[in-house]
């Protein structure tokens, strides 16, 4: 397939020379990933580019049948190697490819053809991949490359989850966010220093996270509880859901927004019980069940250090996996699959009950386990309330803002079905960078 597609490797050569740009879903989370790529000798880039241009340049070069995030993502690739800024002679771009169900599988290939249709052909493109789909000379995911990665997954989850419970209720506005830049900067010099991606470093390193956020001054306040699921990419970008967290945030709520570790998880899970199910090589299933043992142990850690400091923490993805049970089946598995329904199920369980499910418009899987869950969801849990919304080109922000608006209204005179957090003691805001 390789060979029929006239793929342009990224090769040894090239990792010298060459800014490789990766597109932006999740800042905190990225940015570390990005450091980490970094350590290892490439010279990367996280694109920030946003705005209409994005949209425009993804319309022109994708077909609008795409799906949304498809769409985001190559449009945010093409809008910024046409923006002047980089030798397109010296420019490579990095994707994930998961070769599951979901057409983000496909992903990749509709890059290279918009690439094509620009008149880019020549650009290398990158698979990040667990499965070996692709290989390059000049990148290889490696064991100890994973590891650092698997902790900046867990140190990005921790960091949004504290940024989120204490943003809202900050008596400095902006303590929080500049704790969380501090924060990557010291996570990234101490991977650079061989440190803090052993499990055990890990645990030792998320309560100190955890307890420079807790010693941010706040105020007691009764803000309206909302939760945000939905497909990975239009759940955690703001390019792709029109600036959601902030949006709320401005309508004086607290944000939940369940982290990509469970979704890591979920999908080793699916690996496992693929093999269980189907059979396949003993010596797979006995890695792959390293890994999700490695994961739990993380996650374990990662919750932990939330109720220690006193933050809701989340539940653990078997908790999550025991709460669906009997609402929808494990065999629903493309997308986010029963992932998606039990997230909102864990949400409403820590008092997230208002949930907006952002999905793209015509993704099959996604408006299944999402807004065809709600009313199974609405039976179960009767103050539930869950909005639907549809991110594609053609949805207007004014209409999206206004169903959300109405979500809120509705949650507002609920108000008295939900506890306000716990209010830290307020002192004086430590700084992490040495």
């Amino acid at each position: 397939m390789e060979q029929a597609q006239n793929r342009i490797e990224f090769t040894k050569e090239m990792k010298k020379e060459y800014t490789v740009l990766i597109p932006n879903m999740a800042p905190i989370h990225f940015n570390l990933i990005k450091n980490v790529f970094i350590h290892y000798g490439l010279k990367m880039e996280l694109l920030t580019n946003t705005g209409q241009a994005v949209v425009d340049a993804g319309l022109k070069y994708v077909h609008n049948d795409t799906c949304y995030p498809a769409l985001l993502v190559i449009g945010q690739f093409i809008d910024a190697l046409q923006s002047g800024k980089y030798d397109l002679n010296k420019v490579a771009l990095m994707i994930t490819q998961t070769g599951g169900g979901c057409r983000a599988s496909n992903y990749i290939h509709l890059l290279r053809k918009a690439l094509e249709k620009a008149g880019m052909a020549h650009i290398p493109v990158i698979s990040l991949n667990l499965s070996g789909l692709e290989k390059n000379s000049g990148f290889s995911f490696t064991l100890p490359m994973v590891r650092r990665c698997i902790a900046a997954l867990a140190y990005g989850d921790i960091l949004m989850l504290a940024d989120n419970q204490v943003k809202p209720y900050e008596i400095n506005k902006g303590d929080s966010a500049r704790l969380v830049e501090d924060w990557i900067n010291k996570i990234t010099a101490m991977f650079k220093s061989d440190k803090g991606y052993s499990a055990r470093e890990i645990k030792k390193t998320l309560p100190q996270i955890m307890s420079t956020f807790a010693a941010i001054p706040k105020k007691i306040e009764n803000k309206t509880k909302v939760g945000i699921v939905g497909e990975i990419y239009v759940k955690y970008s703001a390019v792709a859901n029109n600036n959601l967290e902030k949006f709320l945030f401005e309508q004086g709520c607290e944000v939940m927004v369940p982290g990509i570790m469970g979704f890591i998880l979920f999908k080793v899970d699916n690996r496992l019980e693929d093999i269980k199910l189907y059979g396949g090589n003993k010596i797979k299933y006995s890695v792959i069940n390293t890994l999700m043992n490695y994961l739990t142990k993380i996650e374990s850690a990662m919750i932990d250090a939330v109720k220690q400091s006193g933050f809701k923490a989340p539940s653990s993805y078997a908790e999550i996996k025991e709460m669906v049970k009997g609402v929808i089946g494990y065999g629903c598995k493309m997308g986010e699959g029963w992932l998606l329904t039990a997230e909102m199920i864990e949400l409403i369980h820590h008092g997230y009950g208002n949930i907006v499910c952002a999905q793209p418009f015509g993704c099959l899987p996604n408006h299944i386990v999402g807004k065809g869950m709600i009313r199974k969801l609405r039976e179960i849990y009767p103050k539930s309330n869950i909005v639907p919304i549809d991110y594609d080109p053609g949805a207007t922000r004014v209409n999206q803002e206004n169903r959300i608006k109405l979500m809120l209204a509705v949650a507002r005179e609920n108000m008295g079905g939900y506890s306000v957090p716990k209010t830290q003691k307020t002192e004086k805001v430590p700084s992490v960078v040495g």
